[in-house]
């Protein structure tokens, strides 16, 4: 744990993020707490006071970014809404999500500023704009139907109800208003991909578009454990870095090239991850991608482990609230079991031979993955998909296949047509798993049955890393 620093700090500071959830703190008393902790930790080197001093830091940073509402509920108002994706019809509305930008009551001229993030829907006659902001009349009611879990991640994630415009109000796009990167790259891959299901997933894979992805889509790729790839995430962001380091390559001729190859490409990655519309777990990825390209230009030494842990507390310090975000949780345990179980397996079962190694590889890596998410997997949404365990050598090229030429498809038009045929196979494939008997199991774990299983876990880890020291007999 020595070359680990940032997963020691990480620790304590995550708790006190936990506990800010739970327990409210004057500020004087935080920040008596920390100065004294600080005291300590710089002036004796206690190690109990630095724990203290980061827990401190983690509840004032948690207790700081409190999500306040700043809108009413249940009162009839005119809102303006900023669109943050696509709308998508459903069975009898159209839906989307926004960002309430100012309200006020019909009797009223002047606007209330607001900041919070809301569900809109509206009756399916009357079509939402595609982006930019929008202006309506209607109502915020709390958050309705589908399972605790989710209406609690929602309110974790800031969302303050459902705003339902009215069906007798016109709904119409704000004067002068622009739709965002993530809007637009949204827009531009509805318009060049095909109207199936095999054009939606690619535009949910690379722009994170998931409008026009059916009930049964979904299911069957929850069921076959495949719907992580229909959220950008890490090994979207990895495609796209390995993507760009390949087309820069080139660079390296130059001199000093390197390290224009090495700009281009970390701003390659994070122009992607804005496109997508900065989701946590490409975010984090994108973090860890920045690290490692700085230590392939610097020459200096990457721990990828210690780089996961930073991310993960740069992310929090920004952001406390993404430590309930079920996406923020299953990326970084699903990277930290590749790191900590699946990379020094795979280097014991190197052959030599690269068919045979990128195989058993990719193999190792999605049991890891997999067997580390599926208590949190179960616990948020009820089904342990065990079919899936085994598709990853399957899955990866596939998903790498459409990634890449989906986002050939943002720049060069006709790209996404492989795209579709690579998605169409995917398709084939989760409806395949899904259908098989017994390839999913339905199974609810409780909150205490997932924090012992990562205990074990974390257990399991740390005896496997603890090496027998040597001893030496020497002769009598």
């Amino acid at each position: 744990m020595k070359s680990l620093p940032m997963v020691k700090a990480l620790v304590p500071f995550a708790a006190g993020i936990v506990l800010a959830e739970y327990f409210a703190v004057p500020w004087w008393l935080f920040a008596a707490a920390f100065l004294l902790c600080g005291a300590l930790a710089l002036l004796w080197r206690s190690w109990v006071a630095a724990v203290g001093l980061l827990v401190a830091a983690g509840w004032g940073a948690g207790q700081l970014h409190a999500p306040v509402r700043t809108v009413p509920a249940g009162v009839f108002c005119e809102w303006q809404v900023e669109m943050e994706e696509l709308p998508s019809l459903r069975s009898r509305s159209v839906a989307a999500a926004g960002r309430v930008r100012a309200w006020r009551l019909p009797s009223e001229e002047g606007w209330h500023p607001a900041d919070d993030l809301v569900l809109l829907r509206a009756d399916s006659s009357a079509m939402l704009p595609d982006g930019g902001a929008i202006r309506g009349m209607g109502k915020i009611y709390p958050l309705r139907g589908g399972p605790e879990s989710y209406r609690r991640l929602m309110v974790r994630r800031g969302v303050a109800g459902t705003l339902w415009f009215s069906a007798y109000e016109p709904v119409e796009r704000v004067p002068g208003s622009r739709p965002g990167l993530h809007l637009l790259a949204a827009a531009r891959m509805k318009r060049v991909c095909g109207a199936g299901d095999a054009g939606a997933v690619v535009r949910a894979m690379t722009a994170g578009d998931r409008s026009g992805i059916g009930p049964e889509l979904r299911t069957a790729y929850a069921r076959s454990g495949m719907s992580h790839l229909l959220a950008v995430s890490g090994l979207h962001t990895g495609l796209v870095f390995l993507l760009a380091n390949w087309v820069l390559r080139g660079l390296t001729l130059w001199r000093r090239g390197h390290l224009l190859r090495d700009a281009l490409a970390v701003g390659c990655v994070w122009l992607y991850v804005a496109a997508a519309g900065f989701p946590p777990s490409a975010v984090r990825a994108a973090v860890m991608c920045s690290l490692l390209q700085l230590a392939v230009a610097s020459g200096s030494e990457y721990v990828a482990l210690n780089a996961l842990a930073a991310a993960a507390l740069g992310m929090l310090l920004w952001n406390p609230a993404w430590i309930g975000d079920i996406g923020f949780q299953l990326s970084f345990v699903a990277v930290a079991a590749i790191l900590a179980w699946a990379v020094p397996m795979c280097r014991r079962l190197r052959t030599g031979r690269r068919a045979v190694d990128a195989l058993s590889g990719t193999l190792v890596v999605g049991l890891a993955a997999s067997a580390a998410t599926a208590p949190l997997v179960s616990h948020a949404f009820g089904i342990v998909p065990v079919a899936g365990l085994l598709l990853n050598p399957a899955v990866v090229p596939l998903a790498g296949v459409v990634v890449c030429c989906g986002v050939l498809g943002l720049l060069v038009p006709g790209a996404p047509a492989v795209g579709e045929a690579a998605a169409w196979a995917l398709n084939a494939l989760a409806r395949g798993v899904a259908s098989l008997p017994g390839g999913a199991v339905e199974y609810t774990l409780s909150a205490g049955g997932t924090a012992v299983c990562y205990l074990l876990f974390a257990g399991a880890t740390a005896a496997w890393w603890c090496k027998p020291k040597k001893s030496v007999h020497l002769p009598v």
